[in-house]
């Protein structure tokens, strides 16, 4: 696939959202305070410090969040490049996936703290978002996952793959995930990969039995229709 402009594009523009609202002074007006008191002769009056600004408007489950920690410094760039050779993704939905997972109420998905703080949470994305541009990489990556499904699906159950090389494409694709999940911070054990490695072998036997014995009927389907 070869939507990478596209998905710069969402990067740079149609994802950001307005930053027009600056609250910072008008350095020309510094000093209208101290113009409009007393001078005590002339002598100007002292600077006043600004009062000190709130610890943070950032929520606080978005400070501790902690998920891109290990991509501190990453450029979106070299990020994508490495998920466009390994995985259908982007960076950006490869993100926005797992915010959207991570930032879930009974309500639905918080869209609009995930696009506001977007730079806060993962260290690559350098935007905020719209909530508009958090659903569509949302429904981006839910797309792209259920058409891979279908086509490793059907691969598994065309009888492409021996068993030998089903298994192999499995491994595979198993070490791009858990790397993944590595790199967000997810700690597995040895036991949990182990078992999680068997879950999904056991699947994908059943997934090719199923189809020979779907295959084996339409044989004989065939052979009593003649």
């Amino acid at each position: 696939m070869n939507d990478d402009g596209a998905d710069a594009g969402l990067e740079a523009e149609d994802a950001r959202t307005d930053g027009s609202d600056s609250d910072e002074r008008d350095p020309a007006n510094a000093g209208d305070a101290a113009d409009t008191g007393d001078s005590g002769g002339g002598d100007p009056m002292p600077n006043v410090p600004d009062p000190k600004p709130e610890e943070s408007d950032v929520p606080e489950d978005v400070r501790k969040y902690a998920r891109f920690k290990k991509m501190d410094g990453a450029q979106y760039e070299r990020v994508n490049e490495f998920l466009r050779d390994r995985t259908y993704i982007t960076a950006r939905e490869w993100a926005i996936a797992r915010l959207c997972s991570d930032f879930r109420t009974e309500t639905g998905v918080e869209m609009t703290k995930i696009g506001e703080n977007l730079p806060e949470l993962v260290p690559f994305m350098t935007d905020t978002y719209t909530p508009q541009a958090v659903n569509q990489a949302r429904a981006s990556f839910e797309e792209k996952v259920r058409m891979a499904g279908a086509t490793f699906l059907y691969g598994a159950m065309c009888d492409f793959f021996t068993a030998e090389e089903l298994d192999d494409v499995m491994y595979e694709s198993t070490e791009v995930a858990k790397f993944l999940l590595e790199v967000e911070g997810v700690d597995l054990s040895v036991e949990e990969e182990l078992e999680a490695e068997e879950r999904i072998s056991t699947v994908m036997r059943e997934v090719r039995e199923a189809s020979e014995e779907l295959r084996e009927q339409e044989i004989d389907s065939d052979s009593d229709a003649e």
